[in-house]
């Protein structure tokens, strides 16, 4: 067993236990060739299983590394390195300063988070499923438990211990359950393969359980009944979920075939975001007193490179809990409230918006925070002051050489520059720098091929490219399509969207 101090690799330092499951032991580590946080990942293996296990072991944690590091999304947990020590695979992966959506459920009254706020977490890990099943991965074990909320705002899915490639050979222990039987589709419980639909029940079980308190089909420690519970297909309607209920009963389909894909619910369910009103969340857990703490009733919060912005409404009243909390646990009860108001008033990205450019724009300031090595916990007060971003139709003499220019230069500037190319993007569109900072450290080279084909004129052109992406310690790149979107705004270029159309 592993203790704080050691060195793996001659590179990690362990510095403290993060959490353990049934297959693992999360570790908090120090990368001294990087200077950076990380979390490391000790694969556990059940005492008396011999040699085969133990090698069958070590082959899962090296699919796992290899699933996750084909997948690269703001909103899912990136997979930096991967060291053998003990004979063992030890995964080297982004460390984000984050609580599971359980933990934060549990820490809520009545164990429930406001719709459109539920709404918004889905939405963004529902873009991060659709990412991963364009590459042919499917997570298998969406729940809440793996679903992260960071202190600044950060929704990031983990944990594809259990994901397969569906062009990877199966790497399974006999009699071993893949994912949560609580959360998992009727068709795998009644025994066939988990696909892409499989995720998307899931997560609306997922998304279910927040507004609800529950999973669509209850909770049961004898595993056998819950499976079939769950394979019947028929579950309890939400009765609290607001106008969030239609879009779960989608998700939650008995039939895989009726089900949305995972893009398709990351538009769904960011409609039911952006469509909520400034009082949406009034039923909120979060006493009136911290309302005065929250800068204006109504904030543009920016996006990650790969999906648009929108607009989270504050939290206004208290909803009465149903447990009865006593009055010594008021104290613990505001601290978690804190929490969650940050997660709530944070959240950056909207993987459900449409696409376009935004007229009128509430935003963050342009310089990037300044970063730090300690972590600390995220209070409800912004950390950026709120400024004005004008929108002129003008082309400042804009042409398409320009654009292609100056797209040329923004990735020439990555990954070491992350500052400039942070920059480049709207500010409603802008992750936090910190987010951005982290994602593009993974990788060694990041290089255009060819020149930028740039269609449009005036203030708005769309621009497709290949990017070739070498993740660090790789000595392979891959190279992918995108589509952006180039405005100009405040009389210069900047990026307003990304997608990728091809790998």
């Amino acid at each position: 067993m592993s203790e704080p101090g050691r060195v793996l690799h001659g590179r990690y330092a362990l510095l403290r236990e993060l959490g353990r499951g049934a297959m693992g032991v999360v570790w908090l580590a120090r990368d001294g060739l990087l200077r950076r946080e990380v979390a490391v990942k000790q694969l556990l293996v059940p005492a008396g299983l011999g040699p085969a296990a133990a090698e069958e072991a070590a082959s899962r944690a090296m699919r796992e590394a290899r699933i996750a590091a084909r997948l690269h999304h703001p909103n899912a947990i990136s997979v930096f390195d991967v060291v053998i020590a003990d004979g063992q695979p030890w995964l080297v992966m982004e460390y984000l300063p984050s609580r599971s959506l359980a933990e934060a459920l549990t820490g809520a009254p009545d164990g429930v988070l406001p719709p459109t706020i539920v709404a918004a977490i889905g939405a963004r890990v529902a873009a991060a499923l659709a990412a991963a099943h364009e590459l042919g991965i499917v997570h298998r074990d969406v729940k809440p438990g793996n679903v992260l909320l960071g202190d600044r705002g950060a929704v990031k899915i983990t944990d594809f211990g259990i994901a397969r490639a569906s062009d990877d050979v199966a790497v399974t222990q006999t009699g071993m359950m893949a994912g949560t039987p609580a959360y998992l589709s009727p068709e795998v419980a009644r025994g066939f393969e988990p696909g892409p639909a499989s995720d998307v029940f899931s997560l609306g079980a997922t998304l279910y359980a927040a507004v609800e308190g529950q999973p669509p089909f209850g909770l049961d420690e004898n595993n056998l009944a819950m499976l079939h519970r769950v394979a019947s297909g028929q579950y309890r309607p939400p009765a609290s979920a607001g106008q969030l209920t239609e879009v779960l009963h989608r998700l939650l389909a008995a039939d895989p075939r009726a089900r949305p894909t995972a893009a398709a619910a990351a538009g769904l369910l960011g409609g039911v975001e952006r469509a909520a009103p400034a009082d949406a969340v009034a039923t909120a857990a979060l006493g009136p007193a911290l309302a005065p703490t929250v800068p204006g009733p109504q904030r543009t919060v920016p996006g990650p490179p790969w999906s648009t912005s929108g607009t989270l409404p504050r939290p206004a009243r208290e909803r009465r809990s149903r447990w009865g909390w006593p009055a010594a646990a008021a104290a613990l009860l505001v601290a978690a409230a804190v929490a969650v108001l940050a997660v709530v008033l944070n959240l950056g990205d909207n993987p459900g918006a449409t696409s376009g450019v935004s007229t009128t724009v509430s935003t963050t300031t342009a310089s990037p925070p300044a970063t730090s090595q300690e972590q600390t916990t995220t209070t409800v007060e912004s950390t950026e002051p709120s400024t004005a971003e004008s929108t002129t139709e003008e082309s400042q003499g804009f042409d398409q050489n320009d654009v292609a220019d100056f797209v040329v230069d923004h990735y020439s500037a990555l990954p070491e520059d992350t500052e400039r190319a942070w920059n480049n993007l709207t500010t409603r569109f802008r992750p936090p720098y910190e987010d951005y900072a982290a994602f593009w450290s993974g990788y060694q080279d990041v290089d255009l091929k060819g020149k930028p084909d740039v269609t449009g004129e005036g203030s708005a052109f769309t621009v497709e490219i290949e990017l070739s992406l070498r993740p660090l310690g790789s000595h392979e790149a891959t190279v992918e399509r995108y589509r952006l979107q180039v405005v100009v705004l405040d009389g210069r270029l900047q990026i307003d969207q990304t997608e990728m159309i091809g790998g």
